[in-house]
């Protein structure tokens, strides 16, 4: 079955066998000896080996020497909600022989969230492209009596703040996606942070907390299997795995497309010619037939896009979550 934990941790466990250094492979025109990229290029992780940046950093660098003929390292810098491996990037040489792999908590959610952050994505970062993004879905456990998201904000509405919303972790995604929606439908309920996912989903799936907005390729296993209850989900369009579950955009909540989603950066003020040819590097191993079913394996979709695509996204992701965070007055633990 598609979209799965397990897919998931299968599809790790196969990117973590492989080398961390890639063999090198000269090109026509280092031959011809053009400067750049003579040596070793690093790819910074923000998270540890297995977890979502880190498979799509991996599948991505296995590629990128076919267009670039040189080795990619990739370097898992997990801590600080990716602030360590955000600032270490922030303060590399624009040399074009540094790019970063993060999420929508170190691009965007971080940015929201910490007054005093050490580094600013929109200063000092040259994004590239956003790859992957995968929606949320709202679920609830199957001892809460709500069958749509019509009866869960009636019942949120009937017992106000007592519903638990299980999240993995303070200014997670899953987390802004229930203050979101809290603030969207006038309704309150209790923020249960855990730390991760998959403790998270393992309390929504023994009844132990009520309701959650989860990632849809961590739930979906669930969902068929009737262990869990969705009732819409946070994308565009709705899913192929879940097709008979709405899009909130469909039952009435416009600017409700929320996605978790990676995407790739490199220190501000490279050259424009290496510029040019990093991010081609990253989009065309992005398109690359075979990565593109590996991703949607494990519920991505892959995106691509052009930075100032991505310049245009984040800001706007920006500016919405610093929204949510300040109505909510959430501070970071």
């Amino acid at each position: 079955m598609k979209r799965t934990v397990a897919a998931f941790a299968a599809h790790a466990a196969c990117l973590l066998s492989i080398p961390f250094c890639l063999a090198m492979q000269p090109t026509s025109s280092q031959a011809q000896g053009t400067a750049w990229p003579s040596r070793p290029l690093r790819m910074l992780v923000p998270f540890v080996a297995g977890g979502s940046s880190d498979i799509v950093g991996r599948s991505v660098a296995l590629r990128m020497q076919e267009a670039l003929g040189q080795t990619v390292i990739v370097d898992n810098r997990p801590g600080a909600n990716g602030a360590i491996a955000g600032q270490m990037l922030a303060k590399a040489s624009p040399d074009g022989y540094t790019l970063m792999v993060g999420s929508i908590g170190v691009f965007a959610i971080n940015v929201a969230l910490f007054k005093d952050l050490s580094y600013d994505p929109l200063r000092d970062y040259d994004l590239l492209t956003v790859a992957v993004r995968n929606p949320n879905v709202l679920i609830t456990s199957q001892k809460v009596a709500a069958a749509s998201v019509k009866d869960l904000i009636g019942l949120l509405q009937k017992t106000p703040g007592k519903l638990t919303f299980v999240s993995s972790g303070t200014g997670s995604s899953d987390h802004l996606s229930a203050e979101l929606f809290w603030q969207r439908t006038k309704t309150t309920g209790i923020h249960v942070p855990y730390k991760g996912g998959a403790a998270a989903m393992a309390d929504m799936v023994g009844g132990q907390v009520d309701a959650s907005f989860q990632n849809l390729g961590a739930a979906t296993g669930h969902i068929k299997a009737g262990r869990l209850r969705a009732l819409a989900v946070t994308g565009d369009r709705r899913s192929p795995q879940l097709p008979d579950v709405p899009t909130m955009l469909e039952l009435g909540f416009p600017g409700f497309e929320v996605y978790s989603w990676q995407a790739f950066a490199a220190p501000r003020g490279l050259p424009k010619d290496i510029r040019s040819r990093m991010e081609g590097a990253v989009v065309s191993a992005l398109k690359l037939p075979q990565v593109r079913q590996s991703m949607d394996e494990i519920g991505f979709e892959v995106v691509a896009n052009t930075s100032a695509e991505f310049d245009a996204f984040l800001r706007g992701e920006i500016a919405r979550w610093r929204q949510v965070v300040q109505t909510a007055n959430i501070q970071p633990n």
